[in-house]
């Protein structure tokens, strides 16, 4: 029997323009934290990240026929291999990491062919939760070093952010609870500004010398500003593509577990209509669009979930809304510069907590899909997975030669393939996809 849940569905007829006006703030609010935090981690732009992820969510938007209230905002599952590719951020290695992000969202189109075709429950017996589980935990274990060098800088002030995150998330009421990363850098940041005269100088000097308003992108940093250059490095775009198309994997499984929320927190079964084949395409073109123009990965925001679970309205005309101002804020230099004079220690200790929650969100996958580890071909796969992924990630991966071009796999695209394989060749494959909506629903990263 489907549950009744009370909500608003047509927000402008029953609430008034004003209020839905103020409601999507509220979900920026919500997705804020964790969109710009990529940015910062990867050595992208802020301003490009938001520009397309609001442009991102309207354009799901529009391909799902306008029904789902789902926000596209940045995704965590490729950090690791951007920070591989690119040393940390080096601008001039940027673009193929993107590039790389380019195929992923490719990919989504391909998997969103096969949902049509075949149907969600066979093509979903190549991914189950003994193979994407393992596979998330590895994400956040492989950035757990980052997040200790960064919080390094000063371990105080990285405390402090971590203090304030968890205050929030476990004490924390409505929206405080849902917004506890947002909290952890502002808080912590005004905190810094207050007791470090350096952090209070660094923040006059970037904001004042940056301009009210400029076009966030520019070509140069994009993909297809790579494509002019004369150092063009054949080697490095195959080993992008190799490296982060993988890894597709964990952020598809995501999707659909964002899209079973959904469905759930508003009554609407959004995996049948508009179908998953639909949000597959959305999510995968609007991350193609994204990694084009130099931002990182678009993906469907549990967050936004949480916003919609507590205001009840569920008009996805308010996520659109937050697009629009995402958009407009992206069009200020002065606000990307704020965002870029916050401490490397506040990055670390907001990161020392969300890379070990990532990790926590791949136990989850696994706890809460019943995954029998009693099991030989579960332990196999499981043990296979974890070997390769920190193994190879310490050794630097594997390089090997196709044709002239060589090519290099790292511990985590290694580890995602070998999963895949070994459950696909092992028999005893008894996962069934819709049988559990909380096992569906249990393998969103932007979920903290």
């Amino acid at each position: 029997m489907e549950k009744k849940v009370e909500g608003i569905y047509d927000g402008f007829k029953e609430l008034g323009t004003g209020k839905m006006l103020i409601l999507g703030f509220q979900h920026v609010f919500a997705m804020f934290g964790a969109t710009v935090l990529v940015p910062l981690l990867t050595g992208l732009s802020v301003s490009v990240t938001l520009f397309c992820a609001g442009i991102g969510t309207i354009w799901f938007y529009i391909i799902t026929k306008r029904k789902i209230p789902i926000f596209l905002g940045s995704s965590f599952a490729f950090i690791g291999a951007f920070n591989s590719i690119a040393n940390g951020g080096d601008k001039e290695l940027l673009p193929y990491a993107t590039l790389g992000v380019v195929c992923a969202g490719l990919i989504y189109v391909v998997l969103a062919i096969l949902f049509a075709i075949f149907g969600a429950k066979k093509v979903m017996r190549f991914f189950p939760p003994i193979v994407t589980g393992p596979i998330i935990i590895l994400i956040g274990l492989n950035l757990s070093g980052t997040a200790i060098s960064n919080a390094s800088t000063c371990w105080w002030l990285a405390l402090v952010a971590i203090a304030i995150i968890i205050v929030a998330n476990i004490w924390g009421k409505g929206m405080i609870k849902i917004i506890p990363i947002l909290l952890g850098v502002i808080g912590s940041y005004v905190i810094a500004v207050i007791a470090d005269p350096a952090v209070r100088a660094n923040l006059v000097q970037n904001v004042s010398d940056a301009k009210w308003f400029a076009l966030p992108i520019h070509m140069e940093r994009t993909v297809f500003g790579l494509f002019g250059r004369d150092d063009l490095d054949g080697h490095m775009l195959l080993t992008a593509a190799v490296t982060i198309v993988p890894l597709s994997l964990a952020t598809m499984v995501e999707h659909i577990g964002d899209v079973s929320a959904i469905s759930s927190t508003c009554n609407r079964n959004y995996i049948e209509n508009p179908g998953l084949h639909r949000t597959l395409v959305g999510d995968g073109l609007a991350t193609t669009m994204a990694a084009l123009f130099g931002a990182p990965a678009n993906t469907t925001y549990g967050e936004n979930t949480g916003v919609l679970a507590l205001s009840k309205v569920y008009d996805p005309r308010v996520i659109r809304l937050a697009a629009l101002y995402a958009i407009i804020l992206s069009f200020s230099p002065k606000f990307d510069a704020l965002v870029n004079s916050i401490p490397t220690a506040i990055v670390g200790g907001v990161s020392f907590v969300l890379y070990g929650m990532i990790s926590a969100v791949g136990v989850r996958n696994v706890v809460e899909n019943k995954v029998d580890l009693t099991k030989s071909r579960n332990l196999i796969i499981a043990a296979v997975i974890f070997v390769s992924g920190l193994g190879f990630s310490s050794t630097g991966g594997i390089t090997f030669t196709v044709g002239s071009a060589d090519i290099t796999l790292t511990g985590l695209a290694i580890a995602a393939l070998a999963g895949v394989i070994l459950n696909a060749i092992l028999p005893g494959n008894d996962y069934e996809f819709g049988k559990s909506v909380e096992g569906d629903a249990s393998a969103d990263l932007g979920s903290y």
